[in-house]
């Protein structure tokens, strides 16, 4: 992965030339230094060093700037590569066959895993780049508040949680809850993810439905 990129980087000063310009940069060349960003966070956690990611690219840390505009830029990217795929695997489960408490199971174990199983990612997008960078945090915020309106406009189509403005009410609360005892659980990680993904299905449910939870 990046020795295409060291290659690409190698044929010359036009490349250089267009990424200054802001015109000409290449996606695949685009592609190949984030996937050498995602290996260096995995391994090296979400303090890794930005100079680690340039070295992975076999690039230039002034470089690995322009491909993106700027370090804003690449937090940027690296959210949208991410965070778009888990939003996308939530909503689906959102909008799956089972019924209400299958499909509250679906999401809330799909976003637990997810965030597990790319910890580190998880921790450099939405603690260390949300914190450094303002135009990121607006990012994911912006995506979250867009998962929160389709699951309002899902559940007003159902016909659930009393009307339009009560299920906008509930949506967000929903998905801020899971976010926020997402976040608790990762400090825990000694208790058992299927006993949270069962206690947040039944918090969820109630909240959704109005009845008290284990219901």
């Amino acid at each position: 992965m990046s020795t295409a990129v060291t290659r690409s980087d190698a044929s010359g000063p036009a490349p250089r030339t267009a990424a200054a310009s802001g015109r000409g940069r290449d996606p695949h060349r685009r592609r190949a230094i984030l996937a050498a960003a995602d290996q260096v966070i995995r391994r090296d956690g979400p303090d890794a060093p930005m100079s680690a990611i340039a070295a992975a690219a076999g690039i230039s840390k002034p470089i690995l700037y322009r491909h993106f505009g700027d370090k804003s830029g690449l937090y940027r990217a690296l959210a949208e590569r991410h965070v778009d795929a888990l939003m996308a695997r939530v909503r689906a489960e959102f909008h799956g066959p089972a019924d209400l408490r299958g499909r509250a199971r679906a999401a809330v174990d799909a976003y637990l895993g997810m965030v597990q199983r790319n910890l580190n990612l998880y921790r450099f997008l939405v603690h260390r780049a949300t914190a450094e960078d303002p135009r990121t945090r607006g990012d994911l915020g912006l995506m979250v508040r867009r998962l929160g309106e389709e699951l309002a406009d899902l559940l007003t189509a159902e016909g659930r949680a009393g009307g339009p403005v009560r299920a906008r009410i509930t949506a967000h609360a929903v998905i801020g809850m899971v976010q926020a005892a997402g976040e608790w659980w990762l400090e825990h990680p000694e208790v058992d993810r299927a006993t949270v993904v069962e206690d947040l299905t039944c918090a969820v449910v109630g909240a959704v439905t109005g009845a008290p939870p284990g219901t």
